[in-house]
């Protein structure tokens, strides 16, 4: 049976959205962290990973939504950037009440880690490369990914908005795949109940 695809789109697959990979690398940095680098009993671990974890599952959850609900969509990619945002403050809070430092954008240390997180959106390199890196190092690339991460995801939240202007929602998708079936069937508005 050939499959319509009129409206319901079933080709998303967000394994394919850069910012869905750069949050998957955001987890698996900040998993790492928190449980190396805070202290067992301390709160901040689990809200730090659960943090991390909603800005990725949010950004899987919004795409499979986004078949059926253009604004769930944009509202969970939202979520997700506003998780991402809360973490960034746990990163800063860490550095900051431990008295260690947060790279300036022009620190050499901070360009060569944006330069490297821009280019690599796998998680596994992340996982292997933190295990050689102190507290502050390793909070200085999570907060250069989350910061690379929100841009994308701005950038997706405005294609959002420009395809939901482009082509609005499911009912003007149903709508419109309704009206060309009837159309390249030649359906005349019969009675549909005696099938005349």
């Amino acid at each position: 049976m050939e499959e319509d695809k009129g409206f319901l789109r079933q080709d998303n697959d967000y394994h394919t959205l850069k910012a869905f990979r750069k949050a998957e690398c955001i987890y698996d940095v900040t998993y790492y962290f928190a449980h190396t680098f805070l202290t067992v009993g301390d709160r901040t671990i689990d809200q730090m990973v659960q943090a991390a974890r909603s800005g990725k599952q949010n950004l899987a959850e919004g795409n499979i939504d986004g078949v059926a609900s253009r604004e769930m969509e944009i509202k969970l990619t939202n979520v997700n950037r506003a998780s991402l945002h809360e973490l960034l403050l746990d990163y800063e809070d860490f550095l900051r009440v431990r008295g260690l430092e947060q790279w300036s954008a022009s620190d050499p240390r901070c360009i060569q880690t944006r330069a490297f997180c821009k280019t690599h959106l796998d998680s596994a390199v992340y996982r292997e490369k933190i295990r050689e890196r102190s507290a502050e190092t390793i909070a200085n690339i999570a907060i250069t990914l989350i910061h690379q991460c929100d841009v994308l995801i701005r950038g997706l939240i405005e294609w959002q908005k420009r395809d939901f202007k482009a082509h609005g929602g499911i009912k003007e998708e149903m709508y419109r795949a309704r009206k060309e079936w009837q159309r390249r069937n030649g359906w005349n508005g019969g009675d549909g109940l005696n099938g005349r």
